[in-house]
């Protein structure tokens, strides 16, 4: 399990299968979720020597190898294997007032695992991950001026950002005919240090650095009935259970400084600003302790093979303390004064899950899923007055669907509706500090909408597929977010029916791949796509948005038995499109009121691999 962001956006090496499961999981894994779950696997060391190489380059110096080695250490007893990789590019963003490129990309990543085989039914499995990121600077720029001008903006401060991340795992296994057994053992040690032009403007205004450090400990344990074993209630009523407990603990430090010089305003948190010579301020000097402990069970019954049911309850207790604290080195009468605060919160819920599937034939499913999301309350290191605590969030998430096969399974439709509905909504808002935020409850809304999902083999080695998507997501009556005004003053505003932040309208995509075999040994491929997005707005006011766009990728290859090379173009025809941006004090400076980040120019590059 991953705690925080900074830990959870790593560079994927030696991974076997990524899983996207929807909605709350709580009866399948440790915590329990809102959205969903991205479960990641890791490829299992092998019992055979094999090994592989990939290089990759592209423009904006593009360059990106990986190696992996795995094979017996001690034949029959122990299997390992070592990956390691290098990926590093030029930025994608000019800094207008130096000329130089601004968000470079350099990151060193491996990963080291042993597989004790001693026991039939034992298994004993060390992981350990590690990566390491030089990167440059935030290509943050007034919302206007970079769509007036893509991937340029003008910073009289460079900084950089590096983490490090370094995540042992222990992962043992039993299976017997009576129950399955595993028990999982993760530790995350990670550690930022980033400094930025906190004005984002050629005017030596503000500049913040930031260091930002956590450890977390979670240990899992999972019994359920064997996979292939399901418990015989009767000739056709069969019986599979699951159960697990997990406890986690977590230790988070931060400590940030804001410099700001003579005669420039001070963004303080739910105050206005204030003209001052110049000064530094701890904003903020923070850690967060938590710890926590859950449990959960689900049974599923099965009835002649046509009718799936399943039911579960999750439980969670977490217990979370904090010391927070903001200041000014140099204090001045005209400043606010400092604020310590130790706050301590407990959060406890039980939530529920259920669902039902009918196979009308082996490869078609109706299905109907119901599941209370929930996430526990806790402690900003940032914010504006009273808003340091926020509490916790809920939802009830439904969803219904039918998955079908036609034609010998060579065209697949998938159709699916579903319906959220929150409360106590946990909503990130901007703190009036620049490029600060802060979690608040904005109080309910609701998420309603439809997917269509169409797959087809017209005939062997062409592959077509089409998506799309329609969401409605709003706020609703009681429903409130801080919003800041483009001169820096916070106030809190009535978003009753407003969109939700950053979900867009609807989503589309569609695409082919087609491969010929040119002889026994080889195959030549092609592959295009394009992905849609529609309109999403950056705040909960909806005041600004990024309209509709799309994005075309294309790639060509030859693949043989022990080697491969490709070509590729990704956004092909430069498509400009701003992804995230948010609220920002800058009118005083003539901006827009909001700074954002250029998306992803036109890549292009070659690939090859090698299998041995």
């Amino acid at each position: 399990p991953q705690l925080n962001g900074n830990s959870s956006s790593l560079e994927l090496i030696d991974v076997s299968q990524i899983e996207f499961v929807r909605g709350p999981q709580g009866a399948l894994f440790g915590r329990n979720t809102i959205g969903g779950v991205i479960n990641i696997s890791s490829r299992a060391p092998s019992q055979d020597f094999r090994g592989d190489v990939q290089a990759e380059y592209g423009n904006y110096d593009f360059r990106d190898i990986r190696l992996t080695l795995s094979g017996p250490v001690i034949p029959d007893l122990l299997n390992g294997s070592i990956a390691a990789g290098y990926s590093a590019r030029d930025g994608y963003t000019r800094n207008d007032v130096t000329g130089h490129r601004l968000d470079s990309r350099d990151a060193l990543l491996g990963k080291i695992q042993a597989l004790w085989l001693g026991s039939d039914q034992w298994k004993f499995r060390l992981l350990l991950s590690a990566e390491r990121a030089d990167d440059g600077d935030y290509a943050l720029g007034d919302l206007g001026a970079i769509r007036a001008k893509p991937h340029h903006v003008s910073h009289d401060f460079e900084g950089f950002t590096s983490r490090d991340v370094v995540a042992p795992t222990f992962i043992a296994t039993h299976e017997s005919h009576s129950v399955d057994l595993s028990l999982v053992t993760g530790m995350v040690w990670w550690k930022t240090h980033d400094a930025t032009d906190l004005d984002y403007t050629p005017i030596p205004a503000a500049t913040r650095d930031n260091l930002e450090k956590d450890f977390q400990f979670t240990e899992e344990l999972r019994l359920s009935s064997p996979k292939d074993l399901p418990i015989n209630l009767s000739e056709n009523l069969q019986l599979n259970w699951q159960a697990g407990l997990m406890a986690f603990d977590q230790n988070y430090q931060q400590n940030a400084v804001n410099s700001y010089g003579p005669g420039i305003l001070y963004f303080v948190p739910g105050d206005p600003p204030i003209v001052s010579p110049a000064n530094s301020q701890v904003s903020p000097q923070a850690r967060l302790d938590d710890y926590g402990i859950g449990g959960y069970l689900q049974a599923g019954l099965t009835a002649w093979d046509k009718l799936e049911f399943s039911a579960g309850l999750h439980g969670d207790y977490e217990n979370k303390d904090a010391s927070l604290k903001t200041f000014f080195k140099n204090p001045d009468p005209f400043l606010p004064p400092p604020t310590r605060l130790s706050p301590h919160r407990d959060f406890a819920e039980i939530t529920p899950q259920a669902s039902l599937a009918w196979h009308i034939f082996p490869a078609d499913t109706l299905y109907a899923t119901v599941g209370r999301g929930y996430k526990a309350g806790g402690f900003n290191p940032l914010s504006p007055a009273n808003k340091e605590s926020y509490g916790e969030e809920h939802s009830w998430n439904y969803e219904t669907g039918l998955k079908t096969s036609w034609l010998d399974n060579r065209l697949a439709i998938n159709l699916s509706a579903f319906y959220i509905d929150w409360q106590d909504l946990q909503l990130n808002l901007p703190t009036g500090v620049p490029a600060q935020f802060y979690i608040a409850n904005a109080g309910s809304a609701y998420s309603k909408g439809a997917e269509l999902e169409i797959r087809a083999r017209p005939f062997q080695g062409l592959d077509l597929f089409a998506s799309g998507g329609y969401t409605d997501a709003r706020f609703l009556s009681d429903a409130r977010a801080g919003h800041i005004d483009s001169m820096g003053t916070t106030s809190e505003a009535n978003v009753s029916g407003k969109h939700l932040i950053f979900t867009p309208d609807y989503t589309a995509s569609a695409g082919a791949q087609y491969s010929w075999a040119i002889c026994s040994h080889a195959t030549v491929y092609a592959r295009g796509e394009v992905d849609i997005m529609g309109r999403y707005f950056y705040n909960a006011v909806n005041t600004a948005a990024q309209s509709a766009y799309s994005l075309a990728n294309f790639r060509v290859g030859l693949r043989t038995g022990r080697w491969f090379a490709e070509a590729w173009i990704r956004n092909a025809f430069d498509s400009h499109y701003v992804p995230i941006a948010f609220e920002f004090p800058n009118g005083a400076f003539g901006g827009s009121g909001f700074v954002g980040e250029s998306g992803a120019p036109q890549t292009y590059g070659v690939r090859a691999g090698f299998t041995f």
